[in-house]
C-alpha cells in the first residue's frame, strides 16, 4: 500500500495557479490537479483527437466546481463527487478546483507532452 501526497508527485505542467502533478503507479498514472476559476483547457487540447482529451480518468473532486465539455454536451462536477470521464472531454473551471484522478499511463503521457507544449 502506498500513500501519495500532492507534493510527492512531480509537477508536469504549471502555469500561474494551474498545477498538474502526475506520476506513474504501475500501468496507471495518478494525477493531482489544481485549476483556478476561469481556466478553460479547450484551447490547450487543440491538436489532440477531436481537440479533446482522448484518455479516460477515474477520480474524486476535492474542491470547487468544473464543467466538462464533451461532444455529447456538458456536465458539471463539484467537490465531494467521484467521477469517470470517458475519452473525449475538456475541463473548464467554474470555481477554483482541485481533484485527483487515475488514468492509463500510455495515453496520459502523450496528453501531458501536448499540454507541456501548449503551456511552454
Amino acid at each position: 500500500m502506498t500513500v501519495i501526497n500532492r507534493t510527492d508527485l512531480p509537477v508536469a505542467v504549471v502555469d500561474g495557479e494551474l498545477e498538474f502533478r502526475t506520476d506513474r503507479e504501475g500501468e496507471q498514472n495518478v494525477a493531482w490537479v489544481r485549476l483556478p476559476a476561469g481556466t478553460d483547457l479547450r484551447p490547450a487540447l487543440v491538436g489532440l483527437p477531436d481537440d479533446l482529451c482522448p484518455v479516460p480518468h477515474w477520480g474524486y473532486m476535492i474542491k470547487g466546481r468544473l464543467v466538462m465539455h464533451t461532444r455529447d454536451g456538458d456536465e458539471t462536477y463539484e467537490a465531494g463527487q467521484a467521477f469517470y470521464w470517458p475519452p473525449g472531454h475538456a475541463p473548464e473551471a467554474i470555481e477554483d478546483c482541485e481533484y485527483v484522478d487515475v488514468s492509463p499511463t500510455d495515453g496520459l503521457e502523450g496528453v501531458v507532452r501536448h499540454l507541456q507544449g501548449a503551456s511552454g
